[in-house]
């Protein structure tokens, strides 16, 4: 029997309010999450072990990481190249008055991790997220200089811009309907299933077969499914999938 739909999971749009305020990084990894071949590959680690840079290189990532986690707990290891990820290198030629590395002054929750091949660091505060990545050789008290990837000459900005967010966007409740859509079709739901748990129950009067709600679920569904299989490399700025690849291949990102 099916499971009624005020009790599944994808059902209360409450449980998807966190997404309101991810940023880019964070929505590329609740797509790519629920990509069933990614899930299948995060289950065959352990008897892949030699091929895992690989597999995970494959999904624009240099470690799988486990997509039972959602944005909220999960440090996936993307492969470089985001810009508002701020590069942190000690100052080999330091002005008089150069700000020093001062890691508890850094604003918000800090989680520091090591992503394969340095250390990263993020730190969360309301409405923002700010990305680090930390040279080898700086300590905290040093002169610190920063860097954003295709951003010409180094500078020290007051905050990275590109993360600095003092309230969700408008395009943000775009996401939010998409990543509840988007399971809501993984589930097995209709399209009216999908409007219901968006929209409210009270659809009748705009389902029918030319109507505004009905197209518009479509669109959504169809976003996440396309943001899903390769659409949220664009969101982690990765190059887009090769083509070419071999038919096993055909439906990875």
């Amino acid at each position: 029997m099916a499971e009624p739909h005020h009790l599944a999971h994808w059902y209360p749009t409450a449980a998807y309010l966190y997404v309101l305020c991810l940023d880019t990084l964070a929505l590329a990894w609740e797509y790519l999450r629920r990509h069933p071949d990614y899930r299948l590959d995060w289950l065959r680690r352990h008897r892949r072990a030699q091929a895992m840079n690989g597999v995970a290189h494959r999904w624009g990532l240099r470690l799988l990481e486990d997509p039972a986690l959602d944005a909220r707990d999960a440090h996936p290891a993307w492969l470089p190249g985001h810009e508002a990820v701020v590069q942190l290198h000690p100052d080999a030629d330091p002005p008089p008055d150069a700000e020093p590395f001062a890691f508890w002054r850094i604003p918000g929750h800090k989680q520091l991790l090591h992503d394969g091949r340095g250390l990263a660091l993020i730190a969360r505060s309301p409405g923002r997220c700010l990305r680090y990545a930390l040279a080898p050789g700086l300590e905290d008290g040093m002169a610190v200089a920063h860097a954003y990837r295709g951003r010409g000459a180094i500078h020290v900005p007051d905050t990275p811009a590109p993360m600095a967010r003092p309230r969700p966007p408008p395009a943000a409740l775009l996401e939010l309907h998409t990543l509840q859509a988007l399971d809501a079709t993984l589930a097995g739901a209709s399209l009216r299933d999908v409007a219901e748990g968006l929209f409210g129950a009270d659809v009748a009067a705009g389902w029918y077969s030319d109507g505004g709600l009905r197209s518009k679920v479509r669109r959504l569904v169809r976003r996440g499914d396309a943001l899903m299989r390769g659409g949220y490399r664009r969101l982690a700025q990765l190059s887009p999938l090769e083509k070419g690849r071999s038919k096993g291949d055909a439906k990875r990102p």
